[in-house]
């Protein structure tokens, strides 16, 4: 088919037209009475303009509550860095935040036109409980993260002891936290189990008190060792001067005769201070002819022989 066979076919169907059901149309408008039209309009004002002002405070609510939603996750996200949280654990709280914030504003706004959210509301809940019963122990983790971030018993760098572990931290997770141990093994401890147990943390005051225990023999010079002890203390430099020295007798053992120290220090001089005066200890107690005993059993045996004769 040529090009001037198409046009005329196409002309062809233009004539063909069935203009019938456009008159009926027209004879329907013609039966409409405009002052009814105008009516109608005018009833329905009041409810446009109603509309327009919901449109135009929903816009208002979401403007404002945007800027409220990075103000606050602005002020999350620095207080947890000022905690030294890890990036990762910044990004994750600072996503639920941003999630949780749109949630409740999106539910605000649907309310402004009258739709119900009982039933949104109801849909999450049961999402949310299907969900938990599925992750428990993860979502007890979380807990005990949000927690332990929240309540801050310890932070990175400091030496807590937990149950039978105990190590420098090294990484606060949402879920679980990292020890490092003195001989550098790697302790990770859900966040659950660390949030209910008993945590001792001891680096998080400046400074610590030294106790040392020593036992000598009952015949040796109570008070020289005493001050052999005293003088130990004083002549170490990390031992604060300012802070009260004490040497005691702690108690009366079945082998010897058990002296008490005590001194202050910083914290994170204690493991050396300890090692360093506990050798010094031996060393000078030899020096002065001090015996540390050790504990020792003395077994009589009797000649059964000679009491039967």
């Amino acid at each position: 088919m040529t090009a001037a066979e198409a046009l005329t076919e196409e002309i062809n169907n233009i004539g063909n037209i069935d203009t019938s059901e456009t008159m009926e149309n027209l004879e329907k408008l013609k039966d409409v009475d405009p002052n009814k039209v105008v009516e109608y309009f005018k009833g329905k004002i009041p409810d446009f303009i109603s509309f327009g002002m919901t449109v135009l405070l929903a816009l208002v609510i979401y403007f404002i509550g945007s800027r409220l939603i990075k103000l606050l996750r602005r002020i999350v996200r620095r207080s947890l860095e000022r905690s030294q949280v890890d990036t990762g654990v910044v990004q994750f709280v600072d996503a639920l935040v941003k999630a949780i914030a749109y949630a409740v504003l999106l539910l605000t706004i649907i309310s402004l036109f009258g739709i119900e959210t009982t039933s949104f509301i109801a849909v999450f809940g049961s999402a949310g409980l299907a969900v938990g019963l599925a992750l428990q122990g993860s979502l007890a983790n979380f807990a005990g993260g949000v927690l332990i971030l929240a309540l801050k018993p310890f932070g990175v760098g400091d030496y807590i002891s937990t149950g039978s572990s105990e190590g420098t931290v090294q990484q606060i997770s949402l879920f679980a936290t990292k020890l490092l141990t003195v001989d550098n093994r790697a302790i990770i401890i859900p966040n659950g189990d660390l949030a209910n147990s008993t945590i001792t943390n001891i680096t998080k005051e400046e400074f610590r008190r030294l106790d040392l225990t020593v036992g000598i023999a009952y015949q040796a010079d109570l008070l020289q060792a005493k001050q052999v002890l005293e003088q130990i203390y004083r002549k170490d430099a990390c031992i604060l001067q300012d802070r009260p020295i004490q040497v005691y007798v702690d108690s009366l053992g079945d082998s010897a005769v058990v002296l008490g120290a005590r001194g202050w220090l910083e914290a994170a001089n204690y493991w050396d201070t300890r090692w360093r005066i506990l050798e010094q200890i031996k060393l000078q107690f030899d020096a002065e002819g001090i015996e540390i005993p050790f504990n020792q059993l003395d077994v009589h045996i009797e000649n059964m022989s000679s009491q039967n004769q």
